[in-house]
């Protein structure tokens, strides 16, 4: 019997430009029927600590950071599953005959998406809208990912109508934050070490392709 999954994805310094080493695409997946249970779950947390605003990994302070660690803890003890592609822009070698950031953007997205799937479930993708180009963009996705009959629909949503995209947002800030080895603000890596006491593998290698409740997949392009 299939099952259907949301999956809600978001990029953190993925920009040709940014000035960032890394480039981080992923997603939070949520079984479809049990989306209102994790929304309703995110929103008590929100109400216990008096959190307003998106969940964003910019926000987390000394003040929130008992907020934000209530949150990691749900993603860790819940049914939620996170998967990263990481990529060192250093590897990039941008004097490729025919080669494209744009296009290389989307085959990084291809790799998240399409190899971890079931083929015998279904999808729902939904993407984060950043800029002018999202239209753009969820129509190359539809494009690069139309041979796979499991996804039943892809669109982009705004970052802040989904608290699940969100937590997304947050481990893959954590995830960047201990990659640069910034170590400038005490709660952010409070939550950088919550995380890795809890994932049973190294946040800065990939893990092995069976593991999947936060699965990482950094892409060697040499």
């Amino acid at each position: 019997m299939s099952r259907t999954y949301n999956l809600y994805c978001d990029e953190s310094t993925h920009l040709q430009n940014d000035k960032m080493p890394y480039m981080l695409i992923g997603y939070i997946k949520c079984p479809y029927n049990q989306l209102s249970f994790h929304k309703a779950a995110i929103k008590d947390i929100r109400a216990k600590y008096k959190y307003k605003g998106e969940i964003k990994w910019s926000k987390v302070s000394k003040k929130m950071s008992p907020f934000f660690n209530e949150l990691i803890d749900y993603f860790f003890s819940s049914d939620l599953v996170f998967r990263s592609v990481i990529v060192d822009k250093k590897q990039i070698d941008e004097t490729r005959e025919n080669f494209t950031y744009d296009d290389f953007y989307f085959k990084m997205y291809y790799q998240l998406l399409h190899n971890m799937m079931d083929l015998s479930d279904n999808y729902n993708i939904y993407i984060d809208i950043k800029d002018t180009c999202s239209h753009y963009k969820i129509k190359k996705l539809n494009t690069i990912l139309k041979y796979n009959s499991s996804i039943r629909n892809c669109q982009f949503i705004k970052s802040y109508e989904s608290s699940l995209m969100q937590i997304c947002d947050v481990i893959m800030g954590a995830i960047n934050y201990k990659l640069r080895e910034e170590y400038k603000v005490i709660a952010k890596c409070k939550i950088v070490e919550k995380i890795e006491k809890q994932h049973p593998f190294n946040i800065s290698k990939t893990t092995p392709k069976g593991y999947e409740k936060m699965n990482l997949f950094y892409i060697n392009l040499k």
